[in-house]
């Protein structure tokens, strides 16, 4: 641990939500000097009393010299950053950022090149692994950008996650994160249609899950979401809103190169009819309940 804090510069945290909470707690466990902005002053008075300093944007762009966002979207990105009272307008040469949102490859891109010409270093890294892998400290990065600035963030990396990877260019790190969602919610999705079709048939969901679980159907998505959905919790642990907004920024991306995308376009509408029906704060393991709908059973007895 003492290493660890004496290789970490002072760091700025902006987003302290259901993922950048726990993220931003492992880095003071790990003894880094942090400054913590959000907009909910609870939770900032919170990590105040584990020992981060609470700072505005501008004097996280002042005192930092490694910064990391971790935000709902790529306007409030752009906003915290380059805004009115932004990191940017204090912002020092040299400082490394680092975004942890789940954006488009073209906006982490419009970060990149702006902050270069501040020179700046930009790392577009968002992650995969939900709530519980924050928790615990092992999720994976996937990131994109300069070796060099993603060598600076090595420290942060070991502390946050189990896995760190530098894919390409600026912008790859993100195009990666839209790869993992893809398959992570059709995944879900098919899970949800079968575990309805089991139960309608009147076979215990439980024990076909466990029945199936360690053959070539099992994954880490059934394991983490059936036991969900035949619960029935839905508490979030990665928001269908958060998905939503994901999966259309994966439509918007695949337009923009023409790449047809004809299950992930069915999977968006899914989503969109769950928005409708006032489901986007339930867990993504919800997206059962679009099938449950469908077919007129409910996959738990609870």
């Amino acid at each position: 641990m003492e290493g660890r804090k004496n290789k970490m510069k002072k760091t700025g945290f902006i987003g302290l939500g259901i993922m950048g909470r726990p993220m931003a707690k492992n880095l003071l466990k790990a003894g880094c000097d942090l400054y913590v902005y959000d907009l909910n002053e609870v939770v900032v008075n919170e990590f105040v009393e584990l020992g981060a300093k609470s700072a505005t944007l501008k004097e996280i762009g002042e005192i930092c010299e490694v910064i990391f966002t971790i935000l709902p979207n790529g306007k409030i990105v752009q906003d915290v950053l380059f805004g009115k009272d932004g990191v940017c307008e204090t912002i020092k040469e040299g400082t490394i950022v680092c975004d942890m949102s789940s954006v488009t490859p073209t906006e982490s891109k419009t970060c990149y090149t702006k902050l270069k010409e501040m020179n700046v270093g930009f790392i577009d890294s968002p992650v995969s692994g939900g709530e519980p892998k924050a928790i615990d400290g092992t999720l994976a990065f996937m990131a994109g950008g300069e070796q060099q600035y993603f060598d600076g963030l090595k420290e942060y990396f070991d502390v946050m996650g189990s896995s760190a990877l530098l894919i390409g260019e600026s912008g790859s790190g993100s195009v990666t994160k839209l790869a993992n969602q893809i398959i992570v919610n059709l995944t879900i999705a098919t899970i949800s249609e079968a575990l309805v079709l089991v139960k309608k048939a009147g076979a215990d969901p439980e024990k076909v899950y466990q029945a199936i679980r360690g053959g070539l159907a099992g994954s880490t998505v059934l394991d983490a979401k059936a036991p969900m959905m035949i619960e029935g919790n839905f508490k979030p642990g990665g928001k269908i809103s958060i998905n939503h907004k994901d999966i259309k920024n994966v439509m918007a991306t695949a337009h923009d190169i023409d790449v047809p995308l004809p299950l992930t376009s069915q999977l968006f509408e899914i989503l969109q009819a769950l928005k409708v029906s006032g489901h986007m704060n339930d867990d993504h393991s919800g997206i059962v309940q679009y099938f449950e709908k469908l077919a007129g059973v409910k996959v738990s007895d609870k």
